[in-house]
């Protein structure tokens, strides 16, 4: 007998290449989107872009994903997640068509903006998960989901590398026939996943159990991209580092996020429960933190790179736990408003770990340490409310 690949929603056969499908989707977008970071800095220098003019170039993806990402949820709650999964992979090879297109730094910043808008689509990726797998395979889903993140973030500046001695526009036109490559396929590959469309009108204030979970995944991304931001600095002052070796190590760090997420982090949630698994990631995020900028080189890249597997511990089980915190109806926009608190979190945290950095090399990473020992706190917090367990019996 053959092994049986479907899974089960609401009576629906869900098959189990539609939830890859899905996987492979986020993972092409997030390769098209990091395709074009190793030549942003220099395009942007060339339409007259000064440091602090950069710097808004980059923030505007996350503001303008912070904005957006709530929305899209929502949207996909009342419309389906695939037209708004589709819609939002059209914007994405659009936004990215127009920053190769780009004449000024006004229209890059805009382009990049609307590329963020867009980017709010990861949110509706999970929900489409959520809504397609039972509630006892959802945490491993969303670690696959994470896992092709983190490869896209490695894989895609890889590739934008070999495009670079083309110009930005090379990289940029072939995100962007990347990223419309795969809006087709989606169209083609995608169906509706099982569940219940939300009612126009329901809708109200984030429960207590959505706001701490949220606020989880603030702290942990503002303490996480607290050490990306620095790093590099701390590796050139300290470790005599160049691009190569900060490149290394932050590929090291991706590497290990993918592995914890591959499989381990399923593994402990089955035996421990998501909450706690979340916890305990926080927990190693924290002890990790003060280390990076305490020893040697070798200490340093081991705690960077125990960190991120500690992240990749936080991230899908606080999805996980999104998903369940309240009916199937609202789940996108449970999802959106988890991701617009971590695109916060790159807006605010990279400004506030640079300013400490200024003031005293270890003070971001014991600040990133306090966080995380936060977070883990309002993890825990969250397990006890009421949303979840109610979320859960409807799920």
């Amino acid at each position: 007998m053959t092994r049986r690949t479907e899974t089960h929603l609401l009576g629906v056969p869900m098959r189990r290449p539609v939830q890859l499908v899905i996987v492979l989707t986020v993972f092409i977008d997030l390769l098209g989107f990091t395709v074009i970071l190793p030549s942003l800095p220099f395009f942007a220098a060339d339409l007259g872009a000064t440091g602090i003019l950069y710097g808004f170039t980059v923030t505007a993806y996350s503001v303008a994903q912070f904005l957006a990402a709530p929305l899209l949820g929502r949207l996909s709650d009342l419309y389906g997640r695939r037209p708004v999964l589709l819609l939002a992979l059209a914007g994405s090879a659009l936004s990215l068509a127009l920053s190769g297109a780009a004449t000024s730094l006004g229209w890059l910043i805009a382009a990049r903006a609307l590329a963020g808008a867009f980017g709010g689509s990861i949110s509706v990726a999970q929900a489409y998960l959520a809504d397609a797998v039972p509630e006892e395979r959802r945490t491993a889903a969303m670690a696959r989901l994470g896992m092709a993140i983190g490869t896209a973030f490695v894989a895609g500046p890889a590739l934008g590398a070999v495009l670079a001695p083309w110009g930005f526009q090379a990289s940029a036109y072939a995100a962007a026939a990347l990223a419309a490559a795969n809006l087709v396929a989606a169209w083609f590959l995608l169906p509706e996943p099982p569940g219940r469309l939300a009612a126009p009108g329901r809708t109200g204030p984030p429960g207590t159990g959505v706001l701490l979970l949220s606020g989880t995944g603030f702290l942990t991304m503002a303490a996480f991209v607290g050490m990306e931001t620095t790093l590099a600095f701390l590796g050139r002052d300290r470790y005599g580092w160049g691009p190569e070796a900060i490149g290394l190590a932050m590929a090291a760090a991706g590497l290990s996020m993918a592995a914890v997420q591959a499989g381990p982090v399923t593994l402990l949630a089955r035996r421990w429960g998501d909450a706690r698994v979340a916890a305990a990631g926080a927990v190693v995020m924290a002890a990790c933190l003060p280390v990076v900028p305490a020893g040697p080189a070798w200490l340093c890249v081991l705690a960077v790179c125990v960190l991120s597997a500690g992240n990749g511990l936080v991230t899908p089980t606080v999805a996980s736990l999104l998903a369940a915190a309240g009916p199937p109806d609202r789940r996108g926009a449970r999802l959106g408003a988890g991701q617009s608190a971590s695109a916060f979190a790159r807006i605010v945290g990279p400004a506030g770990a640079g300013v400490l950095f200024d003031a005293g090399v270890a003070l971001p990473y014991v600040a990133g340490a306090g966080l995380a020992g936060l977070a883990a706190v309002t993890v825990l917090a969250a397990r006890n409310t009421d949303a979840l367990s109610v979320g859960q019996q409807d799920s």
